[in-house]
């Protein structure tokens, strides 16, 4: 990993996404910017003082940066929409991430129009990480989503690439469908047979986790398979919980089907409910 731009409004959950683009720059010796995205949308008096405001804090932030870090860092202002200006930052930086802060839960706004966090990775072709945890150090423990698809295969090679991991544990989580199960329960069929049916379905999928798993240069160190009788993201969530992991890593598409989730809903589920980290990797991302 070379490059890192963190994206900025100068609030509290930026600071977290500034906190982890510095562990991560400091372990990598990957160059940093910030960028700041100033909504060109207002009077042309005001929209002059933003930006000379701006620039003021993002001078002294990378200061810091360069100062007490001893980072190679620099720092700009874009002019636009906030997704549309952070996911173009990106590709003219050339950046190998990009780093943002948790959203404010707003429900009603998140429902209607989504977070922009959300927003930057449906735009995004490069891996984003969103800082819901307070960075206090390295990566310890990290858990892939895999749905079997070239995007879980992409989103593996891309954490080992990207060289997140680090030290840490790395553990896999498949989450299966049992539609069968559902129709059985209206079918009355006993308790007994429903349960002997999803032990088969949960031996079915974890021998096609292994299958898949085998072909991979990062070997995780543990396997999960859930049922999802929920929501996948529910699943994967449930899961970084009982193994403690601090971050997520998901791809934002994956294959479709009667049963296969699409990993680009699974991946804004976590995004809006998890307090975990969470690395979204797009499809055909090589670093």
């Amino acid at each position: 990993m070379k490059r890192i731009l963190v994206a900025t409004d100068f609030s509290e959950r930026s600071s977290r996404a500034i906190q982890r683009a510095t562990l991560l720059a400091k372990t990598s010796g990957a160059f940093l910017s910030l960028v700041h995205v100033v909504d060109d949308d207002q009077p042309r008096r005001m929209l002059q003082a933003k930006q000379r405001a701006a620039e003021d804090v993002l001078a002294e932030q990378t200061r810091a940066l360069r100062e007490n870090e001893g980072l190679a860092c620099t720092s700009r202002i874009v002019l636009g929409d906030a997704f549309e200006g952070i996911a173009a930052a990106a590709r003219q930086d050339h950046a190998d991430l990009l780093v943002v802060g948790p959203h404010r839960r707003q429900v009603l706004k998140d429902v209607f129009v989504g977070t922009t966090a959300e927003r930057v990775i449906r735009v995004s072709d490069r891996p984003v990480l969103m800082t819901n945890g307070i960075p206090v150090g390295p990566y310890r423990h990290v858990l892939v989503a895999i749905d079997l698809s070239e995007c879980s295969d992409a989103a593996m090679r891309s954490l080992h690439q990207l060289g997140l991991e680090g030290d840490a544990k790395v553990s896999a989580i498949h989450v299966f469908d049992a539609p069968a199960a559902s129709m059985m329960a209206r079918a009355s069929v006993t308790k007994n047979q429903i349960q002997d049916h999803l032990a088969d379905e949960k031996e079915r999928a974890a021998e096609e986790l292994a299958a898949f798993l085998r072909n991979l240069d990062l070997k995780p160190e543990q396997w999960i398979v859930k049922h999802n009788d929920t929501s996948v993201a529910h699943a994967i969530s449930a899961a970084a919980h009982e193994i403690n992991a601090d971050l997520i890593v998901v791809g934002t598409h994956g294959r479709t089907g009667i049963l296969k989730t699409l990993l680009g809903s699974v991946a804004e589920e976590l995004l809006r409910t998890s307090d975990k980290d969470v690395l979204a990797i797009p499809p055909g991302r090589d670093i």
